[in-house]
């Protein structure tokens, strides 16, 4: 390895440290914050790390009220959003790649036009049409509001991980006896797999980070994050800080459960370096 390559290296190695502690600094901050206890945490000048933690804060907010059947909630609306959103989103992302049809630009252009509008404008007709439709109060309606939110995301990234699979491969399988829709299921959905997980942790964390649509449509079913926003708006500083925590740890979660994908379509291309 020669000396420029090895100082190249270097500095993106710094790089790459300098942005993980810039994204990592607030988490990091947030989870000590959330088991300080509460009379060092008021402490001035208050220190970085605590002296001593404490799981106080923690368990009074987990065993406050509407806390674990909002977080039910949250669990079940995710869920629903990323099925309805990768059943619609990977078949129309497949489509826009393989199928030439007249307006696919203009569709493209359109998937992207529909996060122009700010939710908070079709506040009301919201609310109004999901009182006629039943659907007011229900985590089934939430999760389609938040499978409308993703679904352009997911669209959009399906689309460019398709375009990648090799297109001979799905006419090899059909030669050998696959129909298009078994090709796509046997030979490109596998493939795509990686991505897909991408597009699966994108649209997770959209359902479980979305707040607004979420205390709009709901009054008694409210989602985490709704409930948090209603119950902890004049809550003291320590309980705000439990609850930031406590929202964190299910995102991280599933993101270190599909990062092993995002490594199968990123990392053999570092392997390679």
């Amino acid at each position: 390895m020669t000396f420029p390559r090895l100082q190249r290296r270097i500095l993106l190695c710094m790089a790459a440290v300098v942005i993980a502690l810039w994204v990592l600094m607030p988490l990091i901050l947030i989870a000590l914050a959330a088991f300080t206890p509460r009379l060092e945490l008021y402490r001035w000048p208050k220190p970085i790390i605590p002296s001593t933690f404490s799981t106080g804060t923690m368990s009074f907010f987990l065993h406050s009220h509407g806390v674990l059947p909002s977080l039910r909630n949250s669990v079940v609306v995710a869920l629903l959003t990323l099925g309805m959103t990768l059943v619609v989103g990977a078949p129309a992302g497949y489509a826009v790649v393989r199928y030439r049809f007249r307006g696919r630009e203009a569709f493209r252009l359109g998937i992207l036009m529909t996060r122009m509008f700010p939710t908070s404008l079709l506040a009301i007709p919201l609310i109004v049409k999901f009182i006629h439709w039943g659907l007011y109060d229900t985590l089934i309606g939430v999760a389609l509001m938040h499978t409308a939110i993703a679904l352009p995301f997911a669209v959009i990234i399906t689309s460019g991980v398709f375009s990648g699979v090799p297109k001979e491969l799905e006419e090899a399988a059909m030669t050998l006896g696959c129909s298009r829709l078994g090709a796509f299921v046997r030979v490109a959905l596998p493939l795509a797999l990686p991505g897909l997980a991408a597009a699966a942790m994108f649209t997770f964390v959209i359902s479980w980070n979305e707040v607004f649509a979420a205390a709009i449509l709901t009054v008694r079913n409210r989602t985490l994050p709704a409930h948090v926003l209603v119950s902890l708006e004049g809550a003291p500083l320590d309980f705000r800080f439990a609850g930031a925590f406590f929202m964190i740890i299910p995102a991280v979660i599933f993101m270190a459960l599909a990062r092993r994908y995002l490594f199968q379509m990123w990392g053999g291309a570092i392997a390679e370096r």
